[in-house]
């Protein structure tokens, strides 16, 4: 393993522990593409901690809803696939600053900001694993609450926790007091290729649009366009 010094500085100032084994926290940083370009020297990359920190991520999130809130089912199931999915992660994992301890491929390293933001995603919940295995479950619940949960309310306040057209509806019908209409622009391809781009509009001007292999694809995606532009 490398030096370790920047790794134990992390866990101590980021996460609040001293790792009994630091080399379980260099792992959770290590991508498969460094594992391939250093062969000889590194084994293991962080794609089996990152299973078992899905999990505690999953179960932890979950418990909080559960104790916290009241509501429904779906609308409990919809709050913690806005705190668990990608973006969210990535974010927690990027204000964190877990990039510079990134072990990855020259490749990797200049590879596009979606693949970065998968990632470090990815090496959230490896992390969620190295802490469970070396500092057990309330050590891994306190980083969650710490880094993810505590965005909960804002994710409320911002509605993004909705799928994009239930969100964009209630946006523009509390602001504009009208129902956003969707249309199929254009269809392309053959019958079992179809591509259907699809505008949004709102009483008659173009607030999005998007493409998809479905007509609700391009909804969706005309939905995300619109919410994008209404956020810039």
């Amino acid at each position: 393993m490398q030096d370790t010094t920047a790794y134990q500085s992390f866990a101590k100032n980021k996460l609040g522990v001293t790792f009994k084994s630091i080399d379980l926290l260099i792992t959770a940083f290590t991508h498969r593409s460094y594992v391939n370009e250093h062969r000889k020297t590194v084994k293991e990359h962080n794609e089996r901690l990152e299973f078992l920190g899905d999990a505690v991520l999953e179960l932890v999130v979950t418990e909080y809803l559960f104790e916290n809130h009241e509501d429904p089912e779906g609308t409990l199931t919809n709050w913690r696939s806005a705190l668990v999915r990608t973006e969210s992660i990535s974010a927690a994992a990027a204000r964190l600053e877990f990039e510079p301890l990134l072990r990855l491929s020259r490749g990797e390293k200049r590879g596009s900001t979606r693949a970065r933001a998968q990632i470090l995603a990815n090496c959230y919940e490896a992390v969620i694993g190295a802490l469970y295995l070396d500092q057990g479950y309330e050590a891994a619940k306190n980083f969650i609450h710490q880094s993810v949960l505590s965005t909960f309310g804002q994710i409320l306040q911002s509605g993004s926790w909705m799928d994009p057209k239930s969100h964009l509806q209630e946006l523009v019908q509390s602001k504009e007091g009208f129902t956003p209409v969707y249309k199929v622009l254009s269809e392309e391809g053959p019958d079992h290729d179809k591509s259907f781009t699809v505008g949004v509009f709102v009483e008659g001007q173009l607030r999005g649009q998007g493409t998809g292999p479905s007509k609700q694809a391009g909804q969706v995606a005309a939905a995300e366009a619109a919410l994008r532009a209404a956020q810039e």
